[in-house]
């Protein structure tokens, strides 16, 4: 899944707010979405890094909201296997693996479920998105520069996601993505790498809340900090339950996955500890 060229939104004046992975958690995304105006930040301001659908029962009306929002969106590897009506959700998972196995029951839920509408809307749009901000340019991707659908997580060796950050040129002082479904921030030779989390599904850590991330110009730095979404997860469990998707229903409430086969073993280690994401300023 090589990406395609993307589409600069020019010059932007923060605060932005930037997430990914609704997953089809409607209760989630309207929580977020409550957020934003109670920080009065306008939707042309606001990003999501893909995968609106996946694992949650409501992944029409999830899209539909997002639509009606109208902040800016990118493809992630669902939107992309919806659009083009693949026979599984592009997620890079290694075949045979018990992700790859509990993907074949929601991405069929939601295959069924997304209306050609949806799907046309998802075919265009962008794979990475670019920005600037207090005189430093962003990439914003779903998975990694050279691959929609590649994983990086905070452990991932400084030497792969050097050769990502590479791939976009000296003009990019910045990656932001999504996909792993773990929030972290670092910087990598006077670069920086964010991932601003996912609100759709818990971060592997034994609590129910989502995650998004603020960019914030302070003086002539920018800030990103972390920030937990708490939202009504018994209603987004009791949907799922009611569809018979049993896969990640119990995870919205333990905040535990059922499968850890894509993390590197420094995530493993950290399951049912509750995260905290300390903010980066640069």
């Amino acid at each position: 899944m090589s990406l395609t060229p993307g589409h600069d939104l020019g010059l932007l004046q923060g605060p932005l707010l930037i997430f990914g992975g609704a997953y089809g958690n409607l209760p989630a995304t309207r929580a977020l979405q409550s957020v934003a105006e109670r920080r009065g930040i306008p939707p042309q301001n606001i990003i999501c890094t893909g995968d609106m659908v996946a694992y949650c029962a409501e992944p029409e009306e999830t899209v539909q909201l997002i639509r009606r929002w109208g902040i800016r969106a990118l493809m992630g590897n669902c939107e992309q296997s919806l659009a083009m009506r693949a026979v599984d959700c592009g997620c890079g998972f290694e075949e045979g693996s018990a992700c790859s196995a509990l993907s074949v029951e929601w991405f069929r839920y939601a295959d069924s479920r997304m209306s050609a509408e949806s799907r046309s809307w998802m075919a265009q749009l962008p794979q990475t998105l670019y920005f600037a901000m207090a005189g430093r340019r962003f990439a914003v991707v779903h998975g990694g520069a050279s691959q929609l659908n590649r994983f990086f997580f905070a452990s991932t060796p400084t030497a792969l996601k050097q050769a990502e950050l590479a791939l976009l040129g000296n003009e990019v002082d910045g990656l932001i993505a999504g996909h792993c479904g773990i929030p972290f921030g670092q910087q990598i030779a006077g670069k920086t790498w964010l991932n601003a989390g996912v609100i759709g599904m818990p971060a592997n850590d034994g609590t129910r809340d989502g995650w998004y991330m603020l960019l914030e110009q302070e003086g002539e730095a920018l800030q990103a900090s972390w920030k937990r979404l708490s939202y009504p997860a018994e209603q987004a469990r009791d949907a799922m339950l009611k569809v018979g998707l049993t896969g990640y229903a119990e995870a919205l409430i333990s905040g535990l996955w059922p499968s850890e086969d894509i993390l590197p073993e420094t995530e493993k280690m950290a399951r049912g500890v509750a995260l905290s994401v300390a903010p980066l300023v640069f």
